[in-house]
């Protein structure tokens, strides 16, 4: 499993620390997607630099309308093909966690939960969207679609 309580968990060891932005002993993975953009991040010669959990947000949850850290993922310089270079902010979820939950008849524990989850990563993302545009960088997220698994 990829995701959840059974997702691949440990502490990455950074090949190219000249290229991670950050205290490299204390990079961790908290899943097997996780690891493979770490890896990609760490070999590709196109990436510039990269970080995970180093940029801090603070968001509104709409559960209790308090403030909230929300830990970015990853950010990444790239190199894109014309030569610029592009700066990214990367969350990294599963594919069912981007989409709305589709309204169910009978209210569930498990719908109740999924509902709260897209409430709170809808909020998560638009902070990280609305910094991403003040900087000229990009939001993306990853799903299993985009890191191939």
């Amino acid at each position: 499993m990829a995701y959840g309580t059974n997702a691949l968990k440990g502490r990455y060891q950074v090949k190219n620390p000249e290229k991670y932005k950050g205290d490299v002993n204390t990079v961790f993975y908290r899943s097997s997607w996780e690891l493979k953009f770490f890896n990609y991040c760490d070999v590709n010669s196109n990436i510039i630099y990269w970080s995970s959990e180093e940029i801090v947000l603070k968001y509104i949850s709409p559960i209790d309308g308090k403030y909230h850290r929300y830990f970015l993922d990853g950010h990444v310089e790239a190199r894109m093909p014309d030569g610029s270079l592009q700066k990214y902010m990367v969350e990294i979820k599963p594919k069912k966690f981007t989409m709305e939950p589709v309204p169910q008849k009978t209210k569930t524990k498990a719908y109740i939960n999924e509902c709260i989850q897209w409430a709170v990563n809808q909020a998560k993302w638009a902070v990280a969207a609305e910094v991403c545009a003040d900087n000229g960088w990009k939001f993306l997220i990853l799903t299993e679609n985009e890191l191939k698994v």
